[in-house]
């Protein structure tokens, strides 16, 4: 491959532009790339459909009707609509106007008062909703982080699959489970070893699918394979490895592989 391209594929440029970070001169530049040269552009459906996997296997549903609740309990908080109060003056006899006087005061007194019950009652109705909201966005920042964590943990493996050193295996059952689909991606230099469950036909309640590694004269188990875990998932990394297989176990899988139950092989060499 020519030196030029090999630069530009190291460069990481590739990678940002697959995840929209690069500038727009950088951007330029890539598109460039991909039009001029089939490797650039191989590269990138390659990056493409990893990126595609890891989002698939690792998609989450975001939370549901959160910023609604939020919206909700502020559009109900009630508005408190303060009146003002009129004083009227009368010009009775001293004797009457003391006595509205007074009938006036007392109503006042007993109006403020009534009042002052509302307001408090309405700050601790505020101070519930409050409570409530700040609950809310709490739970909401917990979430935020929750997925900033996953997210991370999605790059890792969009990292580890477009390794230059990552090998990916299409493992696919016989005529026994011809609907039977799965690849693995190893890594020898990192050591490491993914699974990805793409279909799997269906077993009676009292079997599995098991996965083994191959080694010179006996076969380690990599674990069970089920159609409820279909996602991009890690499994031991086996040493030496000459072939991955899937055998129908009892439920539960076996310490001993079931060779005469093998619905489907791969070789690793």
């Amino acid at each position: 491959m020519d030196e030029k391209i090999n630069t530009f594929l190291d460069s990481g440029l590739l990678e940002k532009y697959l995840i929209g970070t690069t500038t727009i001169v950088e951007t330029e530049q890539v598109e460039a790339y991909i039009s001029k040269y089939p490797e650039v552009q191989n590269a990138y459906n390659t990056m493409q459909f990893n990126l595609e996997v890891v989002a698939k296997s690792n998609a989450v549903e975001a939370p549901k009707d959160i910023l609604n609740a939020v919206l909700d309990e502020l559009d109900d908080t009630p508005v408190v609509n303060i009146s003002t109060f009129q004083k009227y003056k009368s010009w009775y006899k001293i004797g009457v106007a003391a006595c509205v006087a007074s009938i006036i005061f007392a109503s006042t007194s007993f109006m403020f008062f009534k009042q002052n019950q509302k307001l408090s009652n309405y700050n601790h109705l505020l101070s519930e909703e409050n409570q409530t909201v700040v609950d809310e966005l709490f739970d909401l920042r917990s979430d935020i982080e929750e997925n900033n964590a996953k997210l991370d943990a999605v790059m890792q493996q969009f990292v580890k699959l477009n390794d230059p050193e990552t090998y990916k295996y299409i493992i696919q059952g016989n005529n026994r489970a011809s609907k039977l689909k799965t690849v693995a991606y190893i890594n020898p230099r990192e050591r490491t070893s993914m699974i990805d469950v793409v279909s799997l036909p269906e077993l009676p309640e009292e079997q599995c699918f098991q996965i083994w590694a191959e080694l010179q004269g006996k076969m380690v188990s990599l674990g069970i394979l089920t159609e409820e875990d279909r996602q991009l998932r890690a499994i031991p990394y086996t040493e030496d490895a000459l072939a991955l297989n899937i055998t129908i176990e009892p439920k539960g899988g076996n310490s001993i592989a079931s060779l005469d139950n093998s619905v489907a092989h791969i070789s690793l060499q």
